[in-house]
């Protein structure tokens, strides 16, 4: 049993452009950095900036996200390399085919699944709670029984705002790639007009005593922080999932992902020193911390606009989160480890339109029925391990493909890469034990799949089959 089966990169990539089932090439630089933001800018800087300040870092909260930002941008770096070099869907699911072989590659891909699925269903519910806050401002409140995830105790059955949200833009991904982004583009754009007002009103009002105890809870606390943040970064895993859809995706990916990381590092670390400076850090445990320090100055009316651009933000994590579940479903079944039916594209919009529609439905069920609490952050210790992986296999792929055409090269090779290894094994060891026991369960559940359908059913082992002799050997 070879269970180490490698694609070639040559292979891949013809196998992305055959005609008929190939997805359409219709995004640009521009796209994939509003993409990368739609992504990063939401959750991370209207919820966890509060959260962690209180619970974690303090005033030091800067540190953290400079800390989160650095391991990022190292992996950011590989994930540009390997864009440019494999422009094909499936991110580091697909990188991994081609450096580690078939097994190593369903447990990436496997253990994506559950990164994006759980943090779809969990920005859903956040959305559903900013939203029903702004009805609730115009006096109107939804019946107790669709308000929130199954409780009996509290008379809430489904979060019915969430479950909407959810097959709203599930429709819209069925449209194609090129509207979706369009409509992210819009409301990315509200977002930064949002968060550049907040910048400009609340930097009148920073009390430099409020950064006093600077780091109250020491360096350990910096560093819990930057766990807890890093949730805030993993947009720009996202674009690398949307690689078959770009026109020139040898220029246009590396720029995607490095410009929209960028742009949203620089706007945590202002909007957290703002946010610190205004509020006493111990009373930013809040879920909505941007818009109390807002009302915490009695500027009630930007207050406001900030749920709005909040509930905007949160709408485009929620695109780009099940636009990446839906790329990756289909990479993986294209290469036979699930149905075929969900790598199917649909002939018009050239989406994988029942892929679509069966993420959004799991995503809207998750986060309709189960509490926010439940759906538990596994999502940055998949991350942390997705981008550990990419780093390795940017040195594996220099010794065994040292030919190979290169658009966008990772400088300082192996260094670079060794040190986002090593700061993801970092932050990793900052987790606590239940992540850890609930992605070692949701691997073991992946590996039984694997050996009970995927490895019988690769696309690579049916491919080699016909070139074997009766006996076995290879002909």
């Amino acid at each position: 049993m070879n269970l180490f089966r490698k694609k070639t990169i040559a292979s891949l990539i013809a196998q992305s452009e055959t005609k008929g089932a190939s997805l359409k090439k219709e995004l640009g630089a521009f796209d994939l950095t509003m993409l990368g933001i739609g992504a990063i800018v939401g959750t991370g800087v209207f919820v966890l900036t509060g959260v962690a300040a209180a619970d974690h870092a303090g005033p030091a909260l800067v540190l953290s996200f400079m800390m989160a930002g650095l391991v990022c941008a190292f992996a950011a770096l590989c994930y540009a390399e390997f864009a440019s070099t494999v422009p094909v869907s499936g991110s580091v699911y697909t990188y991994s085919y081609a450096t580690f072989g078939e097994l190593f590659a369903w447990i990436l891909g496997w253990d994506l699944l559950l990164e994006y699925g759980i943090a779809s269903s969990a920005v859903a519910s956040g959305w559903s709670g900013y939203f029903q806050g702004l009805l609730s401002g115009f006096g109107i409140h939804l019946p107790t029984a669709l308000s929130g995830a199954y409780s009996p105790d509290k008379g809430t059955f489904v979060d019915l705002p969430s479950v909407l949200i959810v097959l709203v833009i599930t429709l819209l991904l069925t449209r194609g790639a090129k509207k979706s982004a369009r409509f992210n583009t819009i409301l990315v754009i509200i977002k930064i007009v949002v968060i550049l007002l907040f910048i400009g009103v609340g930097v009148w009002y920073v009390k430099p005593e409020n950064w006093s105890p600077f780091m109250p809870f020491g360096f350990s606390g910096i560093t819990s922080g930057a766990a807890t943040v890093f949730f805030a970064f993993i947009g720009f895993d996202a674009v690398s999932t949307a690689a078959e859809e770009v026109k020139n995706p040898k220029r246009n990916m590396p720029i995607g992902i490095i410009a929209s990381l960028a742009v949203c590092t620089v706007l945590y670390i202002i909007v957290s020193l703002i946010l610190t400076g205004i509020v006493p850090y111990g009373q930013l445990g809040v879920s909505n911390p941007v818009a109390f320090a807002l009302q915490f100055i009695e500027q009630d009316w930007v207050a406001g606009f900030i749920s709005l651009g909040a509930i905007a933000g949160i709408t485009t994590v929620l695109l780009v989160l099940l636009y990446g579940q839906t790329r990756l479903f289909y990479a993986i079944s294209r290469d036979g480890f699930l149905p075929k039916a969900l790598s199917s594209v649909h002939p018009k919009t050239k989406t994988p339109v029942f892929n679509t529609w069966l993420t959004g439905g799991m995503v809207a069920f998750l986060a309709g029925v189960l509490p926010l609490n439940v759906l538990a952050q596994l999502t940055n210790m998949g991350t942390l391990f997705a981008f550990a992986v990419v780093s390795v296999g940017i040195i594996v792929l220099r010794k065994s493909e040292p030919d190979l055409q290169r658009s966008f090269k990772v400088p300082l090779v192996p260094w670079i890469p060794l040190l986002s290894v090593l700061f993801c094994g970092f932050l990793i060891m900052q987790l606590p034990l239940s992540t850890w026991i609930a992605f070692g369960v949701w691997l073991v559940i992946g590996l039984a799949i694997y050996f009970g359908y995927g490895y019988r059913n690769s696309a690579l082992v049916k491919a080699v089959a016909p070139m074997r002799q009766p006996d076995g050997s290879a002909g």
